[in-house]
């Protein structure tokens, strides 16, 4: 059911009712938490993460981009400002840096949950095969290069690096070195401009896949760039992407709660099949294959804490991680941003609330979590691995790529 816009609340009983995340403090800091850091329509607290970001409506008001896509009509993506009702298009969005800006400056670092203890992280580590902590080597991409990235991917081979953003062209590659060398996916409402990304995957042939949620469709572009393929049925809002070792892409849709496999001539536009591989998945966001046997990790978001599903090639549940096993073993709460697999197969995710990289071991053993990465990032988007074994860490709070390698050799 799509929301109904609403007045401005009365500050009152907002007051009364404060967000469940932060008690609102004393004075004029209070006004701002209370009047400013909360959706006027859902009454959730505004935050860096995707669907938390604030927006700014083309009539100046804000709102959070969960309620910006829940007003959307599904098909001409238009709504009503629930302030003023002047008519806006989901693609005339933008993020609202100045509130992402204040967050920041009201919740620092030091004032998120603390990190488990360093002897913690010691009586956690993993196999003595498994690599040591991994070092910031460089990075690449910043603000005026890259604007609010939400997703990354690898290119076969070429070590080619593609960055779904918010700026103008929305998808971005860069070579193995860091330097930009093409950009394509302008914004815009027609078939093959992207409204909004969220992830991006890339093809054995070269070809680009990007989950577009403003047009509620999966796009594709053929290695240099050019416009080919649009889905949208059956796709309610798709949001992770991954390619499998065939050629097939995988895409998680969060509204429908399910996982589908499309194949296609990415290229030529060609749909050969789209079938839902599982369903009754809890918000689906982030999918990874893994190179060696084709297991596919789903990161689900639909109840408290991390919850990441690994399947079998032939989707075969082969285990799972939830809030209760892993405190267990490591008791800081963790957001999960982002799942890959590394070289060896074993799961690896982001952690956007300790700006973080650990890995949750093999699938199917004994749950084993151990840090990889633990300072030089601020807020972890993407995750992916070169084929020299390097770390690449997507930062949406940097803006950039941070490439990390291991410290000592495997």
């Amino acid at each position: 059911e799509r929301k109904e816009g609403r007045g401005p609340p009365d500050p009152a009983a907002m007051a009364a009712e404060p967000s469940d995340d932060v008690r609102p403090a004393p004075g004029p800091l209070g006004e701002i938490q209370v009047r400013l850091l909360e959706c006027q329509v859902c009454f959730e607290k505004h935050g860096a993460r995707k669907e938390r970001r604030p927006r700014n409506l083309p009539c100046g008001h804000v709102v959070c981009l969960e309620c910006v896509v829940a007003l959307a009509h599904p098909e001409t993506l238009t709504f009503l400002c629930p302030f003023c009702r002047r008519p806006c298009k989901s693609s005339e969005t933008g993020d609202c840096l100045p509130l992402l800006q204040l967050l920041e400056i009201l919740e620092p670092r030091s004032a998120r949950p603390a990190a488990p203890p360093a002897e913690a992280a010691v009586t956690l580590r993993a196999r003595p095969r498994a690599p040591g902590p991994f070092v910031l080597h460089r990075t690449f991409g910043g603000w005026g290069t890259l604007l609010n990235p939400t997703g990354m991917a690898l290119g076969p081979g070429d070590g080619r690096v593609v960055v779904a953003h918010d700026g103008r062209r929305r998808v971005r590659v860069f070579d193995a070195q860091g330097g930009c060398v093409r950009q394509f996916g302008k914004r815009g409402e027609a078939g093959g401009d992207v409204r909004y990304p969220l992830d991006v995957a890339v093809t054995p042939d070269g070809c680009v896949v990007v989950t577009d949620a403003g047009a509620r469709a999966v796009k594709g572009f053929d290695p240099a760039g050019r416009p080919g393929l649009v889905v949208r049925a059956p796709f309610r809002l798709p949001w992770g992407a991954a390619v499998t070792p065939g050629g097939a892409v995988l895409v998680t849709d969060l509204e429908a709660g399910a996982l589908f496999r499309l194949e296609a001539d990415v290229a030529a536009g060609m749909v050969r099949e789209v079938r839902r591989l599982r369903a009754g998945l809890l918000g689906p966001r982030g999918v990874a294959v893994c190179p060696r046997d084709g297991a596919v990790a789903v990161l689900e978001h639909g109840g408290p804490g991390l919850r990441v599903k690994v399947f079998s090639a032939a989707m075969r549940l082969l285990g799972q991680v939830d809030p209760f096993g892993l405190s267990l073993l490591f008791p800081a709460e963790m957001d999960a941003t982002a799942v890959t697999f590394d070289p060896e197969g074993d799961v690896v995710i982001a952690d956007a609330l300790h700006g973080a990289v650990v890995s949750l071991g093999r699938p199917g053993a004994a749950l084993v979590v151990r840090p990889l990465v633990t300072q030089g990032l601020s807020y972890p988007v993407a995750l992916g691995y070169s084929e020299d074994k390097s770390l690449l860490v997507l930062d949406g709070g940097a803006h950039s790529v941070a490439v990390f390698k291991a410290s000592r050799p495997r």
